[in-house]
């Protein structure tokens, strides 16, 4: 009996991404004024004000248990490990914290797309929907498209000040990432 696919684990065999260069404008760039719908039945304007850094991390889409992800997507550099990467973020949102750090996930799935992860895998902090791809528009984000979807390629963007000033790109392992963004924020202290 085939169980299906399973989120939570990453096959040993994934594609590396390459950077093509596709966020090398963004290092230092304004952050732009503007409203995301999250998982917290609540708007949350970004950037936020405040003096700690914003953890931006952009994922393609997050997967379901038993529901086989769209065709190919293994073959994907950079696709796989979402549900992860969130759940990496989780296992280090109170050392995000005391280093002063909002995290923030960004996707262009639906809320309740992301409400259903964020249930199941016992997120603490809101993910955002960019479904209207308003925030990938402004920053000029990479995407990729499959089955008629336009996904974030996964990034991460650390905004302090109005101000993007880090951007780690390509990420991966994605399981990895976390662990990353708090090795540079500790080191920026």
């Amino acid at each position: 009996m085939n169980k299906g696919h399973d989120p939570y684990t990453l096959p040993d065999d994934l594609p590396v991404p390459v950077d093509d260069g596709a966020c090398a404008h963004l290092d230092g760039m304004p952050f732009p004024r503007l409203v995301l719908p999250s998982t917290e039945n609540a708007d949350v304007e970004l950037p936020p004000s405040g003096d700690g850094a914003t953890v931006l991390y952009c994922y393609p889409k997050t997967g379901r248990p038993g529901v086989n992800p769209p065709t190919g997507w293994d073959a994907i550099p950079g696709a796989r490990g979402c549900t992860p990467q969130g759940c990496a973020y989780r296992d280090h949102y109170r050392e995000l914290q005391e280093l002063g750090a909002e995290v923030y996930g960004v996707s262009t799935q639906t809320t309740p797309d992301q409400c259903e992860f964020v249930e199941r895998s016992h997120i603490p902090f809101p993910l955002l929907s960019d479904n209207a791809l308003r925030l990938v528009e402004a920053l000029r984000l990479p995407t990729f498209e499959v089955e008629g979807q336009t996904l974030i390629k996964r990034l991460t963007l650390i905004v302090t000040g109005g101000r993007i000033t880090k951007v780690f790109y390509p990420v991966f392992p994605p399981d990895e990432d976390a662990e990353r963004v708090v090795a540079w924020l500790q080191s920026t202290r």
